[in-house]
């Protein structure tokens, strides 16, 4: 699957190898698909996937991201070319990180990006809904989730805006079977936001969601030189992401209904 300007090799055993200039992806040595390089910015493969040298090679040569994600989109290892960017600007931002006031400003910033994006959808819904019932429901969802954002400004620390999102994420996330088509509600429904593992279709889908715009974030970040390991919203721990995580909540918030809606 390609999505933009990035492939995605989600069948297990398929083989991915490189042919003059471009990609070709492989399952039991038939041709599945070839893809130019230069349309590429990034390949990501899921669980058992394998990738031949020279092409290993030749995407770090020309700048291409290769992810390599496990069965369940957990993050394993990237390969990638020279580091991009400036060692002073990823000296400043970890300076940014240690002053309390500005990384409360940027949490806060995200929270609300994250939050009017919900809400849009929860409205976009409410507009198509073809029942009253679930127009009422959508329209309640949205007037909680402007009731957030107006809490959000009094969040006097990080914990405190956590938990608005927290909030805010239940109260989405208990509308969002409403934002997809009636016929398809049978088959995706979730009872309840689950992950490793997910309980449902529904849940598997985000966290399938969930991880393609966590590596989108991050070749961002990457790429503007910054550090993908410190965030402002996100605790800091050894081997997490932080900031893509911070960067990916605005984007979470605006997409997951319209993906998978009326």
């Amino acid at each position: 699957m390609q999505l933009l300007n990035t492939l995605y090799v989600t069948v297990p055993g398929s083989y991915l190898r490189l042919d003059n200039n471009t990609l070709r992806v492989e399952i039991e040595r038939q041709l599945k698909l070839q893809v130019p390089l230069h349309h590429l910015t990034a390949v990501v493969c899921f669980g058992h996937v394998g990738v031949s040298v020279p092409l290993m090679h030749r995407l770090a040569d020309e700048g291409i991201a290769l992810v390599l994600l496990d069965s369940n989109g957990r993050f394993k290892a990237r390969l990638e070319g020279a580091i991009s960017g400036n060692v002073l600007l990823r000296q400043a931002q970890h300076t940014r990180a240690s002053d309390a006031v500005f990384a409360l400003e940027m949490a806060r910033a995200c929270i609300a990006g994250k939050l009017k994006n919900s809400r849009q959808s929860l409205l976009r819904g409410a507009r198509e809904a073809k029942s009253e019932d679930d127009k009422a429901r959508l329209t309640r969802g949205a007037d909680g989730l402007a009731a957030s954002l107006r809490a959000l400004p009094c969040a006097e620390n990080l914990d405190a805006v956590r938990g608005v999102e927290g909030d805010a994420a239940r109260r989405y996330f208990e509308c969002l079977n409403l934002l997809v088509r009636s016929d398809l509600r049978r088959v995706f429904s979730m009872d309840g936001r689950t992950r490793r593992p997910p309980r449902d279709r529904m849940n598997a889908l985000l966290s399938f969601l969930y991880s393609m715009w966590m590596n989108d974030c991050r070749s961002a970040i990457e790429a503007a030189g910054l550090d993908p390991q410190i965030g402002f919203l996100h605790v800091v721990r050894p081997g997490r992401a932080a900031l893509a995580l911070d960067g990916g909540a605005p984007a979470v918030g605006r997409s997951l209904g319209s993906d998978l809606g009326q």
